[in-house]
């Protein structure tokens, strides 16, 4: 049998112990993650928890099935979440759930997203880097693939604490933000995580564009800034170090951006009512707002777009 291992997968880099990794491996096809294996899905026209998962015996058990005898909900019980940065890599994932003592068994999909492209979010994470961030793409623009993972409410409620200091969970609904699996099912909605602080300016005065080099960026942004070179330089590795282990050039980081003429403000994808809560919200919140553990819909209360697939 093939060994489904992260390690042996070349997904064990986690990019919250190695910043200048960010954002990680994240995952190509249609995988259920375990917490230490990618078993991969079968994708079929029919509704994900019937995807067969390889190496689980015989022509490969439903997803369902394989998520039951785990002892975890099935798809339809799970909230649809999509992930433009670390959370994509499943071995992220995997350290922020079983870190805060939450199971991490995940089904993780690549999806594109039309509506949506990702930038570099106006703040400094607590390992040192440059996060991503969505914001409105422009009708020209190309659907952004990312990662659609379904989280139970017990790994929602995990990944919205380890999000809630920089960022605000949305529902996307999908008639406005075209959501589409690899079998071509359009789900209704799905959650997407907001910066509160804005993305990163280019050169062009638009967003700037993500890279997949870490050590990359910042080595850009010191170069553009001698305010950000005197505090965090002279590279990207002391940008790293000197950021991680201080929380008040962390705080102080949105200011320098702002004042350096590097932040655009914070994304409007607009208000969406919360689920059972009769009233709208903004994705910016005041810092008081209660978390929403229960506005985003489970997967199988809500029909996908355009009619249910078989199965």
């Amino acid at each position: 049998m093939a060994d489904r291992r992260l390690a042996a997968l070349g997904f064990a880099e986690v990019p919250a112990e190695r910043p200048l990794s960010y954002p990680g491996r994240p995952v190509t096809g249609p995988y259920l993650l375990t917490g230490a294996e990618l078993l991969p899905l079968a994708v079929r026209q029919s509704r994900p928890g019937a995807w067969p998962v390889a190496g689980t015996g015989g022509p490969g058990r439903p997803l369902d099935e394989v998520l039951a005898a785990l002892g975890r909900p099935g798809v339809g019980r799970r909230h649809p979440v999509i992930a433009v940065g670390s959370n994509a890599s499943p071995a992220q994932l995997a350290h922020k759930l079983t870190g805060r003592g939450v199971s991490a068994v995940v089904p993780m999909v690549p999806v594109r997203v039309a509506g949506v492209a990702v930038g570099c979010s106006g703040h400094i994470s607590r390992s040192g880097c440059v996060a991503r961030a969505p914001y409105p793409a422009g009708p020209a623009d190309a659907a952004a693939v990312s990662v659609l993972s379904w989280l139970d409410t017990e790994q929602l409620a995990a990944v919205d604490d380890s999000e809630a200091v920089n960022y605000r969970r949305v529902t996307l609904p999908g008639d406005r933000f075209t959501i589409t699996l690899p079998s071509g099912e359009r789900p209704a909605a799905a959650g997407l995580y907001v910066s509160r602080h804005g993305v990163l300016a280019g050169p062009d005065g638009g967003p700037r564009p993500v890279t997949q080099d870490q050590a990359a960026l910042l080595t850009a942004l010191l170069a553009a800034s001698p305010r950000l070179r005197a505090l965090l330089g002279p590279d990207a590795l002391s940008w790293v170090r000197r950021a991680g282990a201080d929380p008040e050039l962390r705080r102080r980081a949105p200011r320098l951006f702002a004042e350096e003429g590097l932040l655009l403000p914070p994304a409007d994808f607009g208000p969406y009512p919360a689920r059972g809560a009769g009233r709208h919200r903004h994705h910016l919140p005041l810092h008081d707002d209660p978390p929403l553990h229960d506005d985003l819909p489970l997967y199988g209360d809500l029909p996908p777009l355009g009619g249910t697939l078989p199965g």
